[in-house]
This record gives C-alpha cells, structure tokens and sequence, in this order.
C-alpha cells in the first residue's frame, strides 16, 4: 500500500461515518413522511417510470413496426413481431396498473377487485389501439404538409420532437380517460424530458394535430384543441388564475384552460391564458399575450395587441 493510500484511508472511514448518519436521517425523514399520509406501515409502490417509458417504446414500435421497430423485419414476421411486442407491453402495462389502483386504493393488499379492473382497463386500452394509429397517421400527415423542410413521411415520424410528444400524448390520454391518471401523467412527463413539449394527458386534441420544433409548448389539463391546429414552438395554452377556495386551496379540476377551434394556427411564443375560445379558423401573431375570446377567421398580431384595450 502506498504512503498517499495509507493517508486516504481516515478520510475513507469519516466518509463511511457521514454515509451512515445520512442514511439514518433519511430514513427519519421517510419515516414522517409516509405517517403524515398514513402509509407508514404499507407504503405500496408506485408505477415505475423506467417500465413505462419501455411500455411506451414497445407500443411505438407496435404500432410503427416498420419505423419504429426492427429495421430487418419482413413481411411475413411484422405481424408476428407486432404480435409478441403487444403482448409483452400490455402485460407489463397491466402490472403498473395494478400498482396504481393499490396505491389509490388505500388498502394494504392488492384486492381481487383492483387486478380485475387492471385487465379490464389493459383490455380495452388495447383495443383502441388501431384508432390510436389512424389519428396518429393524420397527426403525421398534418406535419408532413405542414412544413416545407420535410422530405417526407417517414422523416416526419422518426425525427420530429413533436410527433414523439403526440405519440406519448395519444397514448397517455387514453389511459387518462380509463382512469389510471398517474400513468398518464408519467408518460405524458416522459415525452416532456424527451421533446421540451409537455402536454396534459387530460387536454382533449383532434385529429391533424402538428407542433412545429416544438420546445417550450405547454398545453394544460383542460385544453381542447380542434382539427387541423398547428402550433409553434413555445406557445403556452395555460390558465389565468388558480382560484382557491375557503381554506386557501386551489380547486382542483374547473374548467381553466382555452378552446382552440379548428384549422387554427399560433405562432412561437404565443401564451394564451384562461377558458378563452379561440374561434375556427383564426390565426395567433408571435409573442401575443391573449387572454379573451376571438373570433372565426381572426388575424391576431402583437402590433394589434398593444393599441387595443384587451379585456381583463
């Protein structure tokens, strides 16, 4: 050993000492933690989001397997490939679910009522499937016409952050409508890490549906959003206020984000606060601040914006 090894060695044993008090601290703190919910006792687990993000990344390769999964695969072993992907995702997906109607649950066993619902749940997310795809192909195409810089089709899919996001926010919001709202917010938070692009598994999308680049976009829980809107980079749909009620909590769930109607376009940068409705057909200048309602077949511009007297 040598003479500089010899002189680590104290260092090593007082770094030893601090790990075991931090551990202690934390379990301390966990401790309070979980009695201050209740669940000191049977804390259950949690959904995992590194399974979900597999999940998502084997749906995606189901339902694009030619793109998004193997690129050797053939005609006659796509389907078999399709076939063994679904199934391992959806068995995996049925596992989280159980994981999140126990926790919701309270209860400290998983009960034969929350594994029945997971299937049922896991069933017919599966078999909306082929309509997830077919708005998917729209979602593509609207991007693909969209934009000058796209070659083609295939690019659209495998490059663009936005269809990654929309690909995460189709699935999400299904699952979302099923009741598992944790998991669609994990998968939804997923495709935000990946993209800048965070969309609330609850916003309600159409079809043709395009995010041009995309970073910064921000749609929240009670969006709607018509056919054939396109948005660009750093637009925010979000709310005004976050009105509270006696005891100084926000109420949760009121109707607090905007209507975008159909066929409209918002430009970057744009922040559109409130339960507004943006009428068909309008389009949304740069860097507007807008929070009232505007007409059909509108021409927003900042320029406008700042001459007019915007109602509060």
């Amino acid at each position: 050993m040598t003479a500089s090894e010899k002189t680590a060695l104290p260092e090593l044993s007082y770094l030893r000492t601090t790990i075991s008090n931090v551990v202690i601290e934390l379990r301390n703190l966990r401790e309070t933690s979980l009695e201050h919910r209740q669940r000191l006792n049977n804390p259950p687990k949690l959904p995992s989001r590194k399974t979900l993000a597999d999940i998502i990344d084997k749906l995606s390769a189901a339902l694009f397997p030619n793109r998004l999964g193997q690129p050797d695969l053939t005609g006659e072993s796509i389907d078999y490939f399709v076939g063994y992907t679904l199934d391992t995702a959806l068995r995996d997906l049925s596992a989280e679910v159980i994981r999140e109607l126990h926790f919701a649950s309270g209860l400290e066993a998983i009960s034969h009522t929350v594994r029945e619902r997971a299937v049922e749940i896991t069933h017919v997310f599966a078999g909306q499937l082929p309509a997830i795809r077919h708005i998917l192909d729209s979602d593509i195409r609207a991007a693909y016409e969209g934009d000058p810089a796209a070659h083609n089709i295939d690019e659209v899919l495998v490059c663009y952050p936005g269809i990654t996001a929309i690909i995460h926010y189709r699935l999400a919001h299904e699952l979302h409508k099923l009741g598992v709202p944790l998991i669609a917010r994990m998968i939804s938070e997923i495709a935000h890490s990946l993209t800048g692009i965070e969309i609330h598994p609850g916003a309600r999308i159409g079809d043709s549906f395009f995010i041009d680049h995309g970073t910064g976009v921000v749609i929240g829980e009670t969006a709607i959003i018509g056919r054939k809107v396109r948005l660009y980079q750093a637009v925010t749909l979000g709310a005004k206020r976050f009105p509270v009620d006696e005891q100084g909590a926000l109420i949760k769930g009121n109707q607090r984000h905007p209507v975008v109607e159909d066929d409209v376009v918002i430009y970057a940068g744009a922040t559109i606060l409130g339960r507004i409705t943006i009428g068909h057909g309008s389009t949304i200048g740069g860097n507007v601040w807008l929070t009232h309602d505007i007409p059909p077949g509108s021409h927003i511009t900042q320029a406008q914006m700042r001459h007019e007297k915007v109602p509060g």
